[in-house]
C-alpha cells in the first residue's frame, strides 16, 4: 500500500473525489425518499418559520451585530433547504453564528435538518468542519513531537476497550497520544467512564498537565475541554433533539473536527458496523469511512480508517470495571484474539503513516511486541499516574498476578446463565447483552446521567465452541436483588446454538480505507 499524503493546509478537497460525494449524495436521496414524501411539506414549513423568526429578544448591547447575522442567516437556511450549495463564507457564517449565540437554537436546528435532507458535497463538508475547528483552541506541540502526533477514533461498539490497549503500545513505540475520549451513551460504552473505575483517575487535566504527562509518558486519555471545538457542542446537543445524529457530514464535521483541533500528525478511524453498531451494513459505514477519510486529509491529517464487524461483544467483558480489567489482561500479554486483531491493525497503521513502519504488517508486529514485552503495560502504569492514580494502586493493578477486586469496585451479586441446548456457538448478540446492562445502570440514556462501573457481563464461550445443555455461558454482575424474568430472557436469546457446518465465520477487518 502506497499514497501521497496532501501538505497541511485548510484547502477544500480536489474535485476528483467528487464521484464519490454524488454516490453518496444519491444513495441518501433513495434512502430517505419515503421519508422525505412523508415530511416534506412539513419540514419546509417549519424551516421557513425558523427563516422568518426575529431576534427582537437579544440584548441592545448586541443588536447591531446580531441585526447583519440574523439578516444573511435566514437566506442561508432557505438555499440548503431548496439543495443549493453553501459557499465558504456562508458556512461561516453559521458556525461563528452558533459559537457566538447569534442565531435562534430554531435556526440552528432548521439548518441541522436541512443538512440531514439536503447533504453537503466535499467541499461544503471541509468548510463545515474546518470552521467547526477554529471555533476554540487549536492545540500547539514542541516541534520536536513534529509527526508522531497520532490519535484513534472508533465510532462506537460493545465492549469496546481497544483506546486502553493502543494508546499505550502507541507510547510504547514513541508516538505522543493525545487522546481526547467522550463518555457513553445509549448501548456504546465510554472511555472516559471505563478510566474513572480506576480510583483516583482524573479524565480532566489542563493544557499545561496535558503537555507535562506526553512529555513524561507519551500518551494520555482526558475528556474534552471547553475551550476545544465549543460550536460542536452546541451542535451535538441540537442534534439530538432535532433527530438529526445520523446526518454523514454533520457526523464528519463534529469528529474530523474535533481531531484537528488535536493538531494530529495522523489519525487512524475505526468505522464499525453490524448489529452492535451505529451502522447495520458495511455500505453505509464505508460512506462514512470515506467521508472522513476525505475530510481527515484535506485539513492536512494522515487519515486511513479500519471497517470492523460490530456483532458479537469486543473480548470476553463488558462494562467498565470488567473491561478495565480486561484491558490490563491485553498488556499483559493474555488478551483475546480479536482484541490483538484491533489493536495491531489500527496501531500497525498509524505506524505506517507516520513512517514508523514499512508496511502495515511490520506495525502489527511492532505493535504486538509491545504487548508482549510489557513496554506498553509500563506506559499504561505511568499514564495512570499522571492521572491522579496512586504509584501503589497503578503499580498494583499492573502486577503479573494482581487481585483487581481488592482496588476496583466489583457489583454485589453475580449470576451465571446456562446454555439451553447443546451445539456450536453461532452467534452472541452484542446489542442484546448490551440492552440489558444499560437498564442495569452499567450506560446512560442522556448525558450528565450516573453510571454504575461495576455493572457488567463475562462471556463464558466463544463463537464456534462446543457447548453441552446447562454449561454456564454468561456471567452477569449487577447491584438489584435479582434478575427479573424479562431479563434473563432477553439475555437467554442473545446466544444463537446450532451446527457447526451453520457457523460462518467472517474476518474482523473487513477493509482499510486510504485516500
Amino acid at each position: 500500500m502506497s499514497t501521497r499524503w496532501q501538505k497541511r493546509d485548510l484547502s477544500p478537497p480536489d474535485r476528483k473525489v467528487s464521484f464519490f460525494w454524488q454516490i453518496q449524495l444519491a444513495s441518501s436521496a433513495n434512502r430517505n425518499a419515503l421519508l422525505k414524501q412523508t415530511f416534506q411539506h412539513n419540514t419546509r414549513t417549519l424551516l421557513s418559520q425558523a427563516v422568518c423568526q426575529s431576534t427582537v429578544y437579544q440584548s441592545a448591547a448586541g443588536m447591531a451585530h446580531q441585526e447583519q447575522s440574523t439578516a444573511t442567516f435566514p437566506e442561508h437556511i432557505r438555499k440548503k433547504r431548496n439543495g443549493e450549495q453553501l459557499s465558504a463564507g456562508e458556512i461561516r457564517d453559521f458556525v461563528q453564528g452558533v459559537k457566538d449565540k447569534t442565531i435562534q437554537e430554531s435556526q440552528i436546528g432548521a439548518m441541522l435538518m436541512a443538512i440531514w435532507l439536503q447533504g453537503m458535497v466535499a467541499e461544503e463538508t471541509h468548510a463545515l468542519t474546518k470552521e467547526m475547528m477554529m471555533s476554540g483552541e487549536v492545540m500547539s506541540w514542541p516541534a520536536e513531537w513534529a509527526g508522531l502526533m497520532v490519535d484513534k477514533h472508533s465510532t462506537g461498539g460493545v465492549g469496546d476497550k481497544i483506546s486502553l490497549v493502543l494508546a499505550p503500545a502507541l507510547a510504547a513505540c514513541g508516538c505522543k497520544v493525545p487522546m481526547i475520549s467522550g463518555r457513553g451513551l445509549a448501548h456504546t460504552g465510554g472511555t472516559l467512564d471505563k478510566l474513572e473505575s480506576i480510583p483516583g483517575y482524573n479524565v480532566y487535566q489542563s493544557v499545561q498537565q496535558l503537555h507535562r504527562i506526553l512529555e513524561e509518558v507519551g500518551c494520555c486519555i482526558v475528556g474534552q475541554t471547553d475551550n476545544l471545538v465549543p460550536a460542536d457542542k452546541v451542535m451535538y446537543a441540537l442534534r439530538d433533539v432535532t433527530s438529526t445524529v445520523d446526518s454523514l457530514p454533520l457526523i464528519t464535521g463534529s469528529i474530523i473536527s474535533k481531531k484537528g483541533a488535536e493538531s494530529l500528525s495522523a489519525l487512524v478511524l475505526d468505522v464499525k458496523f453490524g448489529n452492535a453498531a451505529l451502522y447495520k451494513d458495511l455500505g453505509s459505514a464505508k460512506s462514512l469511512a470515506q467521508s472522513m477519510v476525505t475530510v481527515g486529509n484535506s485539513l492536512g491529517i494522515r487519515t486511513g480508517a479500519v471497517l470492523s464487524r460490530m456483532n458479537c461483544p469486543i473480548g470476553r467483558c463488558v462494562g467498565n470495571t470488567l473491561e478495565v480489567m480486561e484491558s490490563l489482561e491485553c498488556l499483559k500479554g493474555r488478551g483475546p484474539d480479536d482484541i490483538l486483531e484491533l489493536v495491531t491493525s489500527l496501531g500497525g497503521l498509524l505506524l505506517w503513516m507516520i513512517g514508523r513502519a514499512g508496511s502495515l504488517e511490520e506495525g502489527k508486529k511492532v505493535i504486538s511486541k509491545t504487548l508482549q514485552n510489557g513496554a506498553a503495560l509500563e506506559k499504561f502504569q505511568n499514564m495512570m499516574i499522571g492521572q491522579g492514580v496512586t504509584s501503589q494502586i497503578a503499580a498494583s493493578l499492573c502486577s503479573t498476578n494482581a487481585d483487581y477486586y481488592s482496588i476496583l469496585r466489583r457489583a454485589h451479586y453475580q449470576t451465571e446463565l446456562e446454555t439451553q441446548g447443546h451445539g456450536t456457538v453461532l452467534d452472541i448478540d452484542g446489542m442484546v447483552i448490551a440492552q440489558v446492562l444499560h437498564r442495569l445502570g452499567a450506560g446512560r440514556s442522556k448525558a450528565g446521567d450516573p453510571v454504575n462501573h461495576s455493572v457488567g457481563a463475562e462471556l463464558l464461550v466463544s463463537l464456534g465452541q462446543k457447548v453441552e445443555k446447562g454449561q454456564p455461558w454468561l456471567r452477569v454482575h449487577y447491584e438489584t436483588p435479582a434478575l427479573s424474568a424479562e431479563q434473563r430472557l432477553s439475555l437467554q436469546g442473545a446466544l444463537t446454538l446450532g451446527t457447526a457446518d451453520q457457523l460462518h465465520t467472517q474476518p474482523l477487518v473487513a477493509e482499510i480505507i486510504l485516500p
